[in-house]
């Protein structure tokens, strides 16, 4: 049987589209279930919609609609815009659905049984943007204000019932001991641990008086509160609190997901969050498991922030909602490709980290990256193979092109490693130093558009050893480029299947029983532009 790997994203508030901040978070995921599936893995990838909370409800009476039809509305228009940056998700959850209050239901009871759930009151400065309560000590040195929204927080006082976090205290920092990756980037880690040993407080978990969401089963007059809600997406997802054999739970799903599967999928192998939400799921999450008696996730990845970047040099906002910054990534999809989309949120912001955003640096990546050097080589290559050559290269097939890049084994193991730590952006870098631009280095020295007027058979090698990296670059960034890799590698009749081919195909190149061709279809007598330069 093939190694699992299940990946989930953060749920997202759908009391608005998704803005390029939010999609940063779910390609970064991508590439990763790409990549793992290239390699072999059997991946399962989640995202969903965080419904069940107040601004939702909210929302929707401003509308004057239902609170369900209203999320269920807006997660098409979510998935519209996920399908749109082909995010290959396999499962879409919505905290509204059955199969996750039926799950709720069961864990907050199995906690409450457990002994780690209590009645009290509660009093604390809360965020209605977060929806969470701030420590006197955040407000404080915010001014005042919520840390991450900028907005006044109100004074709550209410009757609750409390998760006994603080009973965790040494499980967790035991449990950080013993698993020293669980916490990435190791930047989150520090953070995590301090606020554990010093400032690990009880946590109220419902909310007295709400209509929508979902009812605490051991005291109706409450419901669950949106964190402790929130976070069990990715177990409810996989079939908790489902039992075998059930008929299907979810109408997005070709059958039931049940506690088989979800003993097949669980622990998760990475969680991705945003790393303003770092220590719900670093220190409340795994003490939620420990309370429930199930594994806490493998891992959990804390990326940055995007940050829009004035072009009249002015500061630099963070992307938010609530700041009304946000630019929609069917504006950048439309005007270019969700490719070009992806390669410049993975190559120019680092996924570990912040990065920014502006038209400008957009239009100059662009062009520098893909359409001067990968879009260009394609053309260059494929333009002399049809013009000179009838799009055949006869008497290539069998041969072995000489290699253009120094140890490409190297280079491939450190684009894995990369890949593999989620350093993305340094993935990229060494995709184009390490081989494109060795290629473009390697034309612009032989320079077969001249040759091939002089020396037909002296051009067919060097066309061949092009051709080759670009197979090499098709396979590499398949992860990232979906579109375009797959372009690129369809345009000859490479031998290796492209629903086929991993990182390892790289080196051990199959050989090609066929002279090369160029099987593309032709506009004019010419592969259509791959990245057509922005003026």
């Amino acid at each position: 049987m093939p190694p699992k790997f299940f990946l989930t994203t953060a749920i997202d508030y759908p009391n608005s589209r998704p803005h390029i901040g939010t999609a940063f978070e779910k390609i970064g995921a991508d590439v990763q279930a790409r990549y793992r599936r290239m390699e072999g893995f059997d991946v399962h990838f989640l995202m969903g919609n965080d419904e069940n909370t107040v601004k939702i409800s909210r929302r929707a009476a401003e509308l004057k609609r239902d609170p369900k039809e209203y999320c269920d509305d807006m997660a098409n228009q979510f998935k519209e815009v996920w399908r749109a940056l082909d995010i290959s998700f396999d499962d879409f959850i919505q905290t509204s659905e059955p199969r996750h209050h039926a799950g709720c239901q069961k864990f907050i009871q199995k906690v409450f049984d457990n002994g780690h759930i209590y009645k009290g009151h509660y009093e604390g400065w809360y965020c209605d943007g977060c929806e969470g309560f701030k420590t006197k000590k955040e407000v404080d040195e915010a001014g005042g204000v919520c840390p991450d929204h900028k907005t006044p927080v109100i004074l709550r006082q209410e009757p609750c019932y409390f998760f006994a976090l603080s009973k965790f205290q040494d499980k967790l920092l035991e449990f950080y001991a013993q698993n020293p990756k669980f916490i990435q980037p190791e930047s989150r880690r520090n953070e995590v641990v301090t606020l554990v040993q010093t400032e690990l407080r009880d946590v109220n978990i419902t909310r007295a008086g709400e209509s929508w969401g979902i009812k605490v089963p051991f005291d109706p007059e409450f419901t669950i509160y949106v964190w402790f809600d929130a976070l069990l997406n990715y177990i409810t997802a996989i079939g908790y609190g489902v039992p075998r054999l059930a008929p299907a739970a979810s109408r997005d799903s070709t059958r039931a997901l049940n506690e088989d599967d979800f003993a097949k999928w669980w622990p998760a192998d990475i969680h991705f969050i945003g790393k303003d939400i770092t220590r719900f799921h670093c220190a409340l999450w795994p003490a939620m498991c420990f309370a429930a008696g199930i594994e806490p996730p493998r891992s959990v990845f804390g990326h940055g922030f995007v940050y829009i970047k004035k072009d009249d040099a002015g500061a630099a906002e963070k992307i938010s909602k609530s700041l009304g910054n946000v630019i929609e990534p069917m504006d950048l999809i439309t005007k270019f490709s969700s490719d070009a989309f992806r390669y410049y949120f993975m190559r120019e912001c680092q996924f570990p980290g912040d990065g920014e955003f502006s038209w400008s640096r957009f239009a100059t990546v662009y062009n520098s990256d893909l359409g001067k050097n990968l879009g260009n080589l394609l053309s260059r290559v494929t333009t002399l193979i049809v013009k000179n050559f009838d799009c055949v290269l006869p008497g290539t097939a069998g041969q072995t092109p000489a290699p253009i890049v120094a140890d490409l084994p190297e280079v491939v193991r450190q684009v894995q490693a990369h890949m593999e730590a989620c350093q993305y952006n340094s993935a990229l870098e060494k995709i184009w130093r390490a081989i494109l631009d060795p290629a473009n280095q390697y034309a612009e020295k032989n320079e077969p558009w001249k040759l091939v007027k002089t020396d037909r058979e002296a051009t067919k090698p060097i066309l061949l050893n092009l051709s080759e990296i670009l197979r090499v670059a098709a396979i590499l960034l398949k992860p990232v480029l979906v579109r375009s890799a797959e372009t690129i590698h369809r345009t000859f009749n490479f031998t290796q299947p492209w629903e086929k081919v991993k990182y390892g195909d790289v080196v051990a190149r199959p050989v090609q029983a066929e002279d090369l061709r160029v099987v593309a279809e032709l506009d004019k007598g010419k592969v259509k532009p791959l990245f057509p330069v922005i003026a």
